[in-house]
């Protein structure tokens, strides 16, 4: 018996989750909205929120930002933190190179050497470790001299006389002191002639690591040729800082002297502090503090050294002070007064946010409109993989754009839609759904009395 209690709460709580998932968010549900403009190719629109926006959301993860198209449906969306940006740059640099020598007698073995290098450990000569006689040396390869090149090397470009045309085959090693040699595999160029047409490969693959020297030793003795050009290709890789959205100035208050204090408009992830130094010779050693509530204890966020001096007759200035990303309500300054410290008026402070991007899937008829303030509103957001389904970091850029119209876009949902929805009379789906929720819970506690009223079965 209460193996099939259980099936049928399970079954009205089904139901349940079925009605709420059919049940849809209206414009009406949400306290500010505000129109949108789109431009480029759709379906798909990338709409950049600005700060003043994501201000009017209940909740800081924006949870209740909705899209609805004319017919007020709620279109398909998803949120995307602006994440830092990383750079890659590619240098082609010309390097030194130095023959490597070896007896006739050596075979295939690697060609001991004398060098001399400079104090940064440029190499200036290399000669064979034991003296050769005339005729007896052959070239066995080349050094490359790659102390220069401070990035990972990811392909080698060489140029040879003429008087060697063919394939070109030869192992290729590294090392950092021309002591340990560490192997990087085999290279191959070729230069090819045949009828008028000329054939030529110069480029080889390299691992993509850091080294201070390369051995270029041919596979067969007496073969390698004579080099006129040697050039490393490297890459580098430096991050962009990310996205930040700036607020606009806020008046804090100062209870005492060297201590401010700032109250946010919500919660945030806040990433930044600026701190307005009105005066010129201004030092003030600080330390910035943060905490969600009132009821909580104060938690130092960073500290440094603000200052706006003059020099040269310029202000120079560090006003800014890092913040962990952590989420925050309430801000508080504290000054070491003995620099000076910041007046007895507290200054005004500006915070930064990450950027966030909604992309959303325009269906329906247009004009479309962006809703935010839903205290209630449960998150509806789908990852970016699923509603753009090629999605990549590159298809993301090339989506259609979507703004916000107007400089102070967003306005309260008025009292007339609402009124106009009282009007139309009541709502006859809404009504029928929780009418067959009821009906799905009167027949479950009809089976729950018909089973307990049941004789127990006599063994």
């Amino acid at each position: 018996m209460s193996s099939k209690l259980s099936l049928g709460w399970l079954g009205a709580v089904s139901l349940c989750v079925a009605l709420s998932a059919v049940a849809q968010d209206k414009p009406g549900d949400f306290k500010s909205q505000a129109p949108l403009t789109l431009s480029g190719e759709g379906p798909w629109y990338r709409l950049e929120l600005p700060l003043d926006v994501l201000l009017q959301a209940s909740q800081a993860d924006l949870r209740d930002v909705r899209v609805f198209n004319a017919a007020g449906e709620p279109q398909a969306y998803a949120l995307a933190r602006q994440q830092a940006q990383t750079r890659e740059q590619q240098n082609l640099t010309e390097v030194k190179w130095f023959p490597l020598y070896s007896s006739a007698q050596a075979g295939d073995s690697s060609p001991s050497v004398r060098v001399q290098s400079g104090a940064n450990g440029t190499l200036v000569e290399v000669q064979p470790a034991t003296q050769l006689e005339a005729g007896e040396e052959v070239l066995r390869g080349w050094l490359l001299d790659a102390s220069g090149i401070k990035a990972p090397l990811q392909q080698l470009l060489l140029d040879w006389t003429s008087e060697r045309d063919g394939f070109q085959r030869f192992s290729i090693e590294a090392s950092d002191d021309l002591q340990h040699w560490q192997s990087w595999g085999d290279g191959q160029v070729a230069r090819l002639s045949f009828a008028d047409e000329r054939i030529e490969q110069h480029e080889v693959a390299l691992p993509g690591q850091s080294a201070r020297y390369l051995r270029l030793l041919w596979n067969t003795p007496q073969s390698a040729p004579v080099l006129t050009s040697a050039q490393l290709q490297s890459s580098s890789t430096s991050s962009l800082p990310s996205p930040l959205v700036w607020s606009q100035p806020l008046r804090g208050t100062s209870a005492k002297a060297g201590e401010y204090t700032w109250q946010l408009p919500m919660g945030l992830n806040v990433e930044r502090v600026r701190i307005d130094l009105k005066e010129a010779n201004t030092l003030a050693p600080a330390t910035l503090y943060g905490r969600r509530d009132s009821s909580l204890p104060w938690q130092t966020l960073n500290n440094g050294l603000l200052y706006r001096l003059t020099q040269n007759g310029q202000d120079v200035q560090q006003n800014e002070l890092q913040v962990p990303g952590q989420t925050v309500q309430q801000l508080k300054l504290t000054v070491d007064e003995r620099g000076g410290g910041l007046g007895g008026e507290a200054p005004t402070l500006a915070f930064a946010v990450r950027g966030t991007q909604l992309v959303f899937l325009a269906r329906g008829a247009g004009p479309y409109t962006l809703a935010l303030g839903n205290p209630s509103a449960v998150a509806a957001n789908l990852p970016l993989t699923t509603l753009i389904p090629d999605y990549s970091p590159q298809r993301l850029k090339e989506l259609g754009q979507a703004k916000v119209e107007g400089a102070t876009p967003l306005t309260p949902a008025t009292a007339t839609a609402a009124a106009g929805a009282v009007a139309a009379g009541p709502d006859w789906k809404k009504i029928g759904l929780w009418a067959v929720l009821l009906l799905g819970v009167l027949a479950l506690a009809g089976m729950a009395v018909s089973l307990l009223r049941k004789p127990a079965a006599k063994s």
